[in-house]
């Protein structure tokens, strides 16, 4: 599966919070002015993901805006984090991870 790539992105202000948006276009903005304030998006020098999308937000000028680095760095959070890795199977109980503790302190 390909990841979806985006020409223009940017942040806006939804319900009292800044936001990193997201689209094709920027015919997007009609969207956005009916539900956001504040809207300031960019057009991105090729297209991207929304992962890098968000790494390329971190250099330019709307990162300089305190409430919207906010937004951004949440986005990076979610978009650029390092994936978990999910464990099958049952948690060990604490008593098991004491008897493995004990043991390597006896070796």
């Amino acid at each position: 599966m390909t990841d979806k790539t985006f020409m223009v992105g940017g942040v806006s202000k939804t319900k009292g919070q800044y936001k990193v948006r997201f689209a094709g276009d920027m015919t997007r903005v009609k969207i956005l002015a009916k539900t956001d304030t504040d809207i300031n998006l960019v057009e991105l020098p090729r297209a991207m993901t929304k992962a890098q999308l968000v790494t390329h937000l971190k250099t330019t000028d709307l990162y300089k805006n305190p409430e919207f680095a906010t937004a951004i760095d949440a986005a990076d959070a979610k978009y650029n984090a390092a994936p978990t890795v999910k464990v099958k199977g049952a948690k060990p109980s604490m008593d098991a991870i004491k008897a493995r503790a004990g043991k390597k302190e006896v070796a």
